[in-house]
């Protein structure tokens, strides 16, 4: 849904080159100036449980936006939308979480391990 929303909010200019570079140049900002927004806004992942990276992945389409000439993230005015960029970043960030799971790249991982047979085992046993 939120797709479908955003096809015609983002645009790259139709060219699968834009596109690559685009991706390639938002890979170095997540690379090098992320960390440094995120280190700048500690207190607000903090408090705010580290939904602000949402943000900073915002600002960070924006920013895409100025480096290139070509990308564009606009309302219905025509004019930036901070609101299309967020939900950009909320749709990659989701994307992105699936992949990892899915490549086991995640870190969070779930175990499961058989139970135990009730009554037997080797005795009491007492976890410090």
């Amino acid at each position: 849904m939120a797709v479908i929303i955003l096809r015609n909010h983002i645009s790259y200019g139709d060219k699968l080159e834009n596109l690559l570079v685009a991706s390639f140049l938002l890979g170095i900002l997540n690379a090098f100036v992320r960390p440094i927004l995120l280190l700048i806004a500690l207190p607000l992942l903090i408090f705010t449980l580290g939904l602000f990276t949402l943000v900073i992945n915002a600002l960070l389409l924006g920013l895409l936006t100025l480096l290139l000439p070509f990308f564009h993230i606009t309302g219905k005015d025509g004019t930036f939308s901070f609101g299309y960029a967020f939900l950009g970043a909320l749709i990659i960030s989701v994307i992105s979480i699936a992949l990892n799971v899915l490549t086991g790249n995640a870190r969070v991982s779930v175990q499961r391990q058989p139970p135990k047979p009730p009554g037997g085992g080797d005795g009491p046993v007492i976890d410090i």
